[in-house]
């Protein structure tokens, strides 16, 4: 066993304490809550600012969210001897995203990954920021790095043609998200790169010194490239956004068995034939001989009525309990919706209920649980034992 303590897997909000947003002072702004808290939830008009979010007419507050640095010249290979994904030679603003894993393939941290040349820069979820500073920094050694909590900088964000805006904010660094296209060296359970609903609106997030929030975010919404001022926009509509494209989050889906697999992560987040990774033996595992016990879905919630399920609720097959619920939204177009995470064996035509409401799928990840990166014959068929 390596030596040090990963974070836990599912992020512990008990004892993070997120610098209120600037934000929450305007009017008609309302706070979110979980792993949002801190930020405004929206701003009045939520089903607006989603739609000025994908026309890319809008910014997002998330300042809740993380920032970890790296520096010193030995930093991204130290990195993917850790990780789950090839960032050992990444490019100075090239965007990755890669997974930690524990000793038997369950998700610690998901982190978004960009690299500026002479410092990484990682964004993961509010609550786990100090405990990865401090993993990582308990995995230094004799290398040449150093590792901090950044609590001074900041993230906004923004969809599709609104990552230009976010050019114009005086960004410490840039980060592309890189889901749904499948990286180089990975494999996919859900949909084709082509035919993903997250290949829709690709978002970015921009890292910005705290203390001029306010001055970043008024600089992106200026910076319209001739499209006019922007408007911001709350994590309601980002996550409806989110929960469309099928994108997992680790303050939402991930639980304390996660495995990557199960919520269709290795096509960003996993590299299968990069060197040793604690967790990689469970990952190879699954992918050449096994199959994930569970699997991420999209659900459509009956609209009928105006009260929605919470996040963690039970999701029940005739009156069995098949998984929970992990994200709820309400979409500006789709209506209500919901990622779950159910049992693979669950049919993908069996009508759900979740919570107190009737639950359509949407098929996220495929319930074969194989993708084309398992070889047509099982390895080491051609070897007996010796007599």
């Amino acid at each position: 066993m390596l030596p040090g303590t990963a974070p836990a897997a599912a992020p512990d909000l008990t004892d993070w304490h997120p610098t209120p947003s600037p934000f929450l002072a305007r009017d008609g702004a309302v706070e979110g809550s979980g792993p949002d808290a801190g930020v405004p939830l929206h701003l009045g008009r939520p089903v607006h600012e989603q739609r000025a979010l994908e026309a890319g007419d809008a910014v997002v507050d998330l300042s809740q969210l993380g920032v970890v640095t790296i520096t010193g010249p030995d930093r991204l290979t130290w990195l993917d001897t850790l990780s789950s994904q090839w960032v050992r030679d990444l490019a100075p603003g090239a965007s990755a995203e890669l997974l930690l894993l524990d000793n038997q393939g369950r998700l610690d941290v998901a982190s978004a990954v960009v690299d500026d040349g002479e410092t990484t820069w990682l964004v993961v979820e509010g609550a786990v920021a100090n405990k990865l500073a401090n993993f990582l920094d308990s995995m230094r050694f004799m290398l040449d790095v150093e590792v901090h909590r950044r609590e001074d900088v900041a993230v906004i964000g923004a969809v599709g043609p609104g990552r230009d805006r976010l050019r114009g904010a005086g960004a410490l660094a840039l980060w592309d998200d890189p889901w749904p296209a499948t990286a180089p060296g990975s494999t996919a359970y859900g949909p084709a790169d082509a035919d993903h609903p997250g290949a829709e609106h690709p978002t970015g997030l921009a890292l910005v010194e705290r203390d001029r929030l306010e001055d970043a975010v008024a600089a992106a919404l200026a910076a319209g490239d001739g499209r006019g001022a922007g408007s911001l926009a709350g994590t309601w509509a980002w996550e409806a956004v989110r929960v469309a494209a099928y994108r997992p989050r680790h303050g939402r889906e991930v639980d304390d068995r996660t495995l990557p697999h199960e919520l269709d992560w290795l096509r960003t987040g996993v590299h299968l034939s990069k060197g040793c990774y604690r967790g990689q033996e469970t990952v190879a595992k699954l992918v050449n001989l096994g199959r994930p016990p569970r699997r991420l879905v999209l659900l459509h919630l009956d609209g009928s009525e105006h009260v929605t399920p919470e996040p963690g609720a039970e999701v029940e097959l005739d009156g069995r309990v098949v998984g929970r619920l992990t994200s709820v939204v309400r979409h500006g177009t789709d209506g209500p919706l919901a990622l779950a995470v159910v049992k693979r064996s669950v049919a993908t035509d069996a009508v759900l209920q979740a919570g107190d409401v009737t639950a359509a799928q949407e098929i996220v990840v495929d319930p074969s649980g194989v993708t084309d990166a398992r070889p047509q014959e099982r390895p080491g068929a051609g070897l007996r034992r010796p007599r």
